[in-house]
């Protein structure tokens, strides 16, 4: 538990302190005590519908309450030892995909039997290439009004980026705080696509935090960022050379639109730019920005589980009509399969009051639950988080940050223009790194007194990379979380 306001002397001490680094301490500790409570809610989870047999794992589901907010946590044991592997918080981007995203289709040791759904509840296989088996790892329902993460008040549904990063902060004081086992553990945050706005945010929380002598102090050791959303008008203004790197706009075209913006593909009102830009939309507009080399398809977001349950008998009776199950058969032909119908898997599976139960999940805490929730009450404030992480550079962190090279959501050569401003030195330079005697990507190392931070390219990956290459991104995480080079 943490001390309280009134009894601890470091909080007594920096109240009194004129300094402005105390007193931004003492804040931090009064902001956390009025979000902790007291409920401490979690379930052993030992079989789930549509898996055959006992986990071969160990999960813990539950919910940790901060202030109005009761988030809702998938924990699962290192399968390796779980006494001294690295614990990693993992939370998804949208704002609104729930944890168990990254926990299936990412780094988790489940996945969906996509090859062989004809309809019904969705089976679950073992995922031989787990992030859990060298790390333990919550995954994490967030920004409140994710998964199964509520509110107990209408007022506290409505977020921001910030307020987000100071809850999840409350979240892991107070998580700790229940699992005492697992303080001493090296600890790191993981994130994908738009949560990586909120990564060196919640890092510099947490290390103030321990600066304050907040209890349980957290072992923060470093990042793990896949893809990660962190500047936005850079990330728009790559995506132009990016496409025309991969030849989807001419050489032309892209020296006329580079010429009338200025670079500036964000603000520049011109007539000219406005012209080529409208030009260049034509070209890209029906290509995937997940994976430039997919199909491009609809976002899917049944309103309703009777809507997903109809969505999925028309698209199961189309397929009869057509072909037996290419749209669920990753192994038909790529031109009559979508990405986004495996999604619809897990919308299906969670659609089954069994799948509830199973999980622990309070009955009448959340509507209609699915994979990604598009209608948060969230306010963007933070558009740009390069600061906080040459923040970090000076902390002794160990961070990684990898990313498709056909991903034009965020694409690489954004990433690596924000790296390259951190003003890091080269440890070692771009070279290729391997998987099985084959190039599975590039990478370079970046140093800064005892600051080191690791950028990968993932070959043939889109958004996100380990949905697309999952054997690559473990044998690549594997490395690097053990001080390894790739």
């Amino acid at each position: 538990m943490l001390p309280s306001p009134s009894t601890d002397g470091t909080c007594r001490r920096s109240c009194s302190s004129p300094s402005p680094s105390s007193l931004r301490r003492c804040f931090l500790l009064l902001l956390l005590l009025s979000f902790l409570g007291p409920v401490f809610s979690a379930k052993n989870v030992t079989t789930l519908p549509g898996y055959s047999g006992t986990l071969p794992f160990t999960l813990e589901t539950g919910y940790t309450e901060v202030g109005e907010i009761e988030f809702f946590y998938y924990f699962i044991h290192s399968q390796g030892n779980p006494g001294s592997d690295p614990v990693l918080l993992f939370m998804n981007g949208g704002p609104g995909c729930t944890g168990l995203n990254g926990l299936i289709y990412q780094i988790g040791p489940l996945n969906f039997n996509i090859t062989d759904y004809t309809g019904g509840l969705p089976s679950l296989v073992d995922e031989e290439n787990a992030w859990t088996k060298t790390s333990s790892i919550i995954f994490l329902d967030a920004p409140v009004g994710t998964g199964f993460t509520y509110a107990t008040s209408t007022a506290a549904y409505t977020s921001t980026d910030t307020l987000t990063a100071q809850q999840v902060h409350a979240f892991i004081r107070k998580w700790m705080a229940d699992h005492p086992a697992f303080q001493t553990n090296p600890f790191f945050i993981g994130t994908d696509s738009y949560a990586g706005i909120i990564a060196p945010m919640l890092a510099q929380n947490i290390l103030q935090g321990n600066e304050a002598l907040l209890n349980p102090l957290i072992n923060l050791k470093g990042l793990s960022l896949s893809c990660p959303h962190t500047y936005t008008d850079l990330e728009t203004n790559s995506k132009i050379p990016f496409a025309h790197r991969l030849t989807l706009i001419s050489d032309a075209l892209y020296k006329s639109v580079k010429a009338s913006c200025g670079g500036n593909y964000v603000s520049n009102t011109s007539a000219s730019c406005t012209e080529d830009l409208a030009e260049v939309d034509q070209c890209i507009e029906l290509i995937s920005k997940q994976n430039v080399l997919e199909p491009y398809c609809a976002f899917l977001s049944p309103e309703s589980h009777e809507a997903l349950r109809q969505a999925g008998e028309k698209h199961r009776r189309a397929l009869q009509s057509f072909t037996k199950d290419y749209i669920f058969s990753l192994s038909r032909p790529r031109d009559l399969w979508c990405k986004n119908f495996d999604y619809l898997l897990m919308d299906i599976w969670l659609s089954y009051p069994s799948v509830l139960e199973a999980l622990g999940v309070r009955n009448g805490t959340t509507g209609t639950v699915f994979r990604c929730n598009i209608s948060l009450s969230y306010t963007v404030d933070i558009n740009d988080v390069v600061e906080y992480h040459k923040n970090l550079t000076d902390k002794g962190m160990q961070v990684l940050v990898f990313s498709g090279d056909h991903d034009m959501v965020i694409p690489h050569n954004g990433i690596e223009t924000w790296i390259k401003s951190l003003g890091l030195t080269v440890d070692f330079d771009w070279r290729p790194w391997f998987v099985d005697g084959q190039v599975a990507g590039y990478t370079v190392k970046y140093i800064n007194s005892g600051y080191r931070l690791a950028y990968a390219t993932i070959k043939g990956s889109g958004h996100s990379p380990p949905e697309y290459k999952r054997k690559e991104c473990y044998q690549m995480y594997n490395r690097w979380i053990h001080y390894y080079p790739l």
